[in-house]
């Protein structure tokens, strides 16, 4: 499938203006467009501008406040409770993260919970933050529910991904980010604009049959947890699953498991729904609240050091330590654009017109 490029600049002013458009403040939307423009760059184009068509159908159906108002409702010394008044999500995480941080500045480490928020781009992004400060970083997220746990066809909980970002020295930051099944739901969409067959263990069907076809969710099948089966450990993606929603909707008063709304506007949320919007999660930890930082990242660097000279099982493929190839993407990215795929432009011309402002040329 044919793509086209284009640079940062130039990407970042268009989706800008969208957010403008719905209504959003100049800082909010500059902020916004940074979140989905980090992943663009850093290589993961299913949750960059793609995703933008998808927050306008939310605000068109006025499940998303361009506006918000987003405050602490619980406080102690190191930890808070954020309400985000139904924003972007690209917003109201990072207003979360700074908290976190400011509390681990005063304290050695903060805690943020968050209620009523929306999909907040990369975990990347926000735990990232930390690591500029010398301190390691936190965030997860729940989301639309379309995995089944191990053992069930029922679609209970969302692809609920984590991350954890940590400094280093010389070299960049070890970062993993991850979904906790066994694919984030972004790589479907990838697969459907490309009309491609998915890897085996993606999905299952109605039946909780193995299938290879991106479109099985939309005939009721479900993504599987981390690890796709209980031979190959699908309890403990499961259970990872588990973790973080409990951590960023329980705690928070956000909604959980199958009454987390969904991310597509067509589907309306449930009714009676338990909590609040969607619920998010960050930490923040001073490593001189440990040990002095310096030490930490240069023992760091000789972890990865180490880790890269590990004998490789094909010499052409060394070991890839966590958030390597994003940084590569963006090196290559910042000099050479981003690429767009056909559908994605398309989607965007037509999301320029719908909203009156200028095109991506």
């Amino acid at each position: 499938m044919s793509s086209f490029i284009f640079q940062e600049k130039k990407l970042r002013a268009f989706t800008e203006s969208v957010f403008s458009a719905m209504g959003c403040s100049d800082t909010h939307s500059a902020l916004a467009a940074d979140v989905l423009l980090a992943s663009d760059l850093r290589g993961i184009d299913s949750h960059g501008v793609a995703r933008l068509s998808g927050y306008i159908r939310l605000w068109k159906k006025k499940r998303i406040n361009p506006s918000p108002n987003i405050r602490i409702i619980h406080e102690t010394a190191s930890t808070a409770t954020v309400d985000g008044d139904g924003g972007l999500g690209l917003v109201v995480a990072p207003f979360a993260m700074q908290i976190a941080m400011e509390k681990a500045d005063k304290y050695g480490s903060g805690w943020v919970s968050v209620k009523n928020s929306n999909h907040f781009g990369i975990a990347g992004y926000h735990a990232m933050q930390a690591v500029s400060r010398d301190m390691i970083g936190i965030a997860m997220t729940n989301a639309s529910p379309l995995v089944a746990p191990t053992f069930t066809t029922e679609r209970l909980l969302g692809t609920n991904p984590m991350c954890y970002a940590f400094p280093a020295g010389k070299y960049p930051p070890v970062v993993v980010d991850m979904a906790t099944a066994a694919a984030a739901n972004g790589k479907l969409e990838i697969a459907q604009r490309e009309e491609k067959d998915i890897p085996t263990g993606w999905v299952q069907t109605n039946t909780g049959e193995a299938t290879t076809d991106a479109h099985a969710l939309k005939g009721g099948g479900s993504l599987l947890p981390l690890g796709s089966d209980r031979e190959h450990g699908s309890h403990k993606g499961f259970g990872l699953s588990a973790t973080v929603d409990i951590l960023t909707s329980i705690l928070s008063g956000a909604n959980y498991g199958p009454w987390v709304p969904p991310f597509v506007a067509f589907l309306d949320p449930l009714p009676n729904l338990p909590g609040e919007g969607i619920g998010h999660f960050h930490g923040a930890m001073r490593i001189d609240g440990f040990r002095p930082a310096e030490d930490f990242k240069n023992h760091m660097d000789n972890w990865i050091e180490r880790f890269k000279s590990a004998k490789p099982i094909n010499s052409d493929q060394p070991v890839i330590i966590p958030g390597e190839p994003e940084v590569e993407a963006e090196a290559s990215r910042r000099s050479e654009g981003i690429p767009l795929s056909e559908p994605v432009v398309k989607d965007l011309a037509e999301l320029a017109d719908m909203l009156g402002i200028e095109k991506l040329a």
